[in-house]
């Protein structure tokens, strides 16, 4: 409970001061138009009704299941500390000022991504490997993310209802909040009603199917969240699938002070394990939880098209981030209360993985208030997060397919993701390549910051808060990703050893892209003195 209430209040601090800090670094500016407004085409560009919705779909897209699950497998690793320690000081000087900072810059240059900010900052070929590069790991991730949605309906049926169903309530949320122009306060209590009404039910109406049925259901409700305006069905639902977090984050906090539960796992296990050393792999490990190059493509994919005031920036890119470390901080603790020093941590992260850890864990900890339903909405809430990211992915990854590959009907390019990335969720393929994604999503933050920092020496601006944390990055990336090449070789694992190696190619051809606009800069400075 200490640990919280101190996390919770370093949190707040930073809020206030750094993430103030960093607004006025990147000039925002309360009166002028954003693209919503000035771009505004009914489909993708769309002024959110009010910043609390935007918020909620911002957030909801961030978060997922990454906070949980790589903090998880951080503390049972490595220990609880030096989880702890990242996730906090990670949140508020690493991934806060990346998130703000790709949101700002992008709201500045008309919603474009940080694929087109790149072009604009560093080069045309640093744009399109980073665009090319981006393209493929995205569809990675709906594949996974795909499977993983439906190997959990699979196997907790009871999730299904209040998974889905969730879907047509967006819908008529939507529709109340843009068409019909409702209060914003009734109709938000009238879809959370809902909510909850689906959640009650759900445990009496389970419905039960193959993997590959709920696939099919999935990759559909993808082509249908990425081809509708963008107020009619993604943006409600991960407004109210919001709200679950926010339950879920309430119900464990109050649950901790009720029950007030001892810590009994080491504050520190070991510095070389199964997984790498402590560093770097800690620092690629727990990724959302910290900073998350994920994170960067919503924030200039769909959140920057939806602002509808610059004023609003801070409480949503700084905001939720440092809610998300948040989460990630109430993930560690549910882990660290319910494991004893002799318990091989390793061995039962292999038998249970870490999303049933956590579910144990926030039982554990909100049994006085959800008696023994605690890890089945602890599930629920991990699942509708996974489909909130699937649903973003899939709409970033059609905008990125009509720049790549100058596709310019929205049907047709989503059409093209949604069968790629059913053939890989289908295929089983994915598994090969998955373990790569966590150093391909680090190495996309640190060139992420990488182009903030160009942007902010073009801008003649500080680049200092940027430049820290993306030399950090990428340093760290780089050496988990050659410390991979032994293991990988000596396994003759072709696909990820030939991953890894194009991994690092990239990384080399940004950081001499990126060391030139450094070098002209300073020279620029010297030949101006």
């Amino acid at each position: 409970m200490i640990i919280f209430f101190i996390s919770a209040a370093i949190f707040a601090i930073a809020y206030f001061s750094y993430g103030k800090y960093i607004g006025r670094l990147f000039n925002i500016d309360k009166k002028r138009d954003t693209p919503a407004f000035t771009n505004h085409d009914g489909v993708d560009y769309v002024p959110a009704k009010n910043w609390l919705v935007l918020f909620g779909h911002h957030f909801a897209s961030i978060a997922g299941a990454g906070p949980i699950i790589g903090p998880v497998i951080a503390a049972m690793l490595w220990g609880w500390l030096p989880a702890l320690l990242w996730v906090v000081f990670g949140s508020v000087f690493f991934g806060s000022v990346h998130d703000l900072g790709s949101l700002l810059v992008s709201v500045k240059e008309g919603g474009s991504s940080v694929a087109d900010i790149a072009e604009r900052a560093i080069s045309k070929r640093a744009k399109f490997l980073f665009s090319l590069f981006v393209w493929l790991a995205l569809i990675l991730v709906i594949a996974v993310f795909a499977y993983l949605c439906a190997d959990t309906f699979v196997k907790e049926p009871k999730i299904v209802l209040p998974s889905l169903g969730l879907i047509p309530i967006a819908m008529i949320v939507g529709h109340l909040l843009y068409n019909v122009r409702a209060n914003s306060i009734i109709t938000t209590l009238l879809g959370l009603t809902c909510l909850v009404a689906l959640m009650v039910l759900g445990n009496s109406f389970a419905f039960y199917a193959s993997t590959r049925f709920w696939l099919l259901i999935l990759f559909v409700y993808c082509y249908f969240a990425s081809v509708l305006p963008v107020n009619a069905l993604l943006q409600p639902r991960d407004y109210l699938s919001s709200f679950l977090l926010f339950f879920g984050v309430g119900v464990g906090f109050l649950g901790l002070i009720i029950s007030n539960p001892p810590i009994t796992m080491p504050y520190y296990s070991a510095w070389k394990t199964s997984e790498g050393n402590l560093w770097p792999a800690l620092f690629v490990t727990v990724a959302c939880g910290a900073i998350s190059g994920f994170h960067s493509l919503i924030a200039s994919g769909t959140t920057s098209k939806q602002l509808a005031s610059e004023a609003h920036a801070r409480r949503i890119g700084y905001g939720a981030m440092v809610t998300e470390g948040l989460l990630a901080v109430l993930a560690i603790i549910t882990v660290a209360i319910i494991f004893a020093p002799g318990d091989n941590f390793v061995l039962i992260l292999k038998q249970k993985g870490p999303i049933n850890v956590f579910g144990q864990g926030y039982g554990f900890i909100t049994r006085p208030l959800l008696g023994g339903y605690g890890t089945l909405i602890a599930l629920a809430i991990l699942n509708a997060f996974i489909l909130t990211t699937l649903d973003t992915a899939t709409r970033i990854l059609r905008y990125l397919t009509e720049e790549l590959f100058k596709i310019k009907n929205r049907f047709v390019s989503t059409f093209l993701i949604v069968v790629l990335g059913a053939a890989l969720a289908y295929s089983g393929q994915w598994t090969k390549i998955w373990p790569a994604f966590g150093a391909s999503n680090q190495l996309v933050a640190a060139l992420a910051l990488f182009v903030l920092s160009c942007w902010l020496l073009a801008k003649k601006k500080n680049a200092t808060v940027t430049l820290v944390p993306a030399f950090f990055m990428f340093v760290t990336t780089v050496i988990a990703l050659i410390l991979q090449v032994p293991k990988y070789f000596s396994e003759k694992n072709t696909v990820l050893l030939t991953v890894t190696v194009l991994l690092l190619g990239l990384a080399g051809f940004m950081a001499f892209e990126v060391g030139s606009i450094f070098y002209k800069s300073i020279k620029g400075n010297k030949n101006t003195q």
